[in-house]
């Protein structure tokens, strides 16, 4: 059979290199097949975009109790629990009930309202958090140092004492300048942070150094001898 030029040859022998079977005329295009009439990321599937598909992908993986504290923990300015809920992926009801009961441990600020309760994170537990985890760093002195170096570095390119210091110069301040502030600003926030970091790490180790046997802090060991003897002076 002949088809838009090309033989087929069709035999009762099946081909090891080929298939036995053919597509009929019909089926066959009468345009020629370019890569561009194939679309490689055809999917099936109930997602109408990507949103939908991570949403899913979320809920999934994650109970309703997570997600709430998630959202919660990125949550500066006050929202009410409809609005949370619907970020977390849950009721109203259910997003309500934790939020107050995290509201009970300290973790959310709650607001009453005339339009009903607001919820936010909590400033000071969560500037304790980020303290906690920054006490546990093993780079922390050379955060420090590097932090200080920057500031070393300000004040010596503007020779002033701190940001405010500048920003209140008479000095006409450029765009740069005014990020140097924002900048130094920041700095000097995180250094304070870095340093409440090591006192508690230092404290830490103080308390667990206090917490030893007398013998274990001096680096002497009592040794209870056989036979009743006396202990080694």
């Amino acid at each position: 059979m002949c088809v838009h030029g090309i033989v087929y040859c069709m035999t009762g022998d099946p081909s090891p290199d080929g298939p036995d079977e053919f597509p009929s005329e019909e089926e066959i295009p009468d345009e020629p097949v370019t890569v561009d009439d194939i679309d490689p990321f055809s999917v099936d599937d109930d997602f109408e975009d990507i949103d939908d598909f991570a949403a899913a992908e979320w809920k999934n993986q994650s109970t309703a109790d997570e997600r709430i504290r998630t959202v919660i923990n990125r949550t500066t300015t006050p929202k009410s629990a409809s609005d949370i809920s619907d970020t977390a992926l849950v009721s109203e009801t259910k997003a309500r009930t934790t939020l107050n009961k995290l509201a009970e441990e300290g973790i959310v600020r709650s607001h009453q309202t005339d339009s009903g309760k607001l919820y936010s994170r909590d400033p000071e537990w969560h500037l304790l958090k980020q303290i906690r985890k920054l006490a546990s760093s093993k780079t922390l002195v050379n955060q420090i140092q590097r932090i200080k170096q920057e500031l070393t570095e300000y004040k010596s390119k503007y020779d002033v004492n701190g940001p405010e210091e500048l920003l209140i110069s008479d000095k006409e301040l450029d765009q740069t300048e005014l990020d140097d502030i924002s900048h130094w600003r920041t700095a000097e926030r995180e250094l304070s942070h870095l340093r409440a970091a090591y006192r508690l790490k230092e404290a830490k180790e103080q308390a667990s150094i206090g917490g030893e046997p007398e013998e274990r802090r001096t680096g002497n060991q009592t040794t209870t001898p056989s036979n009743n003897q006396p202990p080694l002076q």
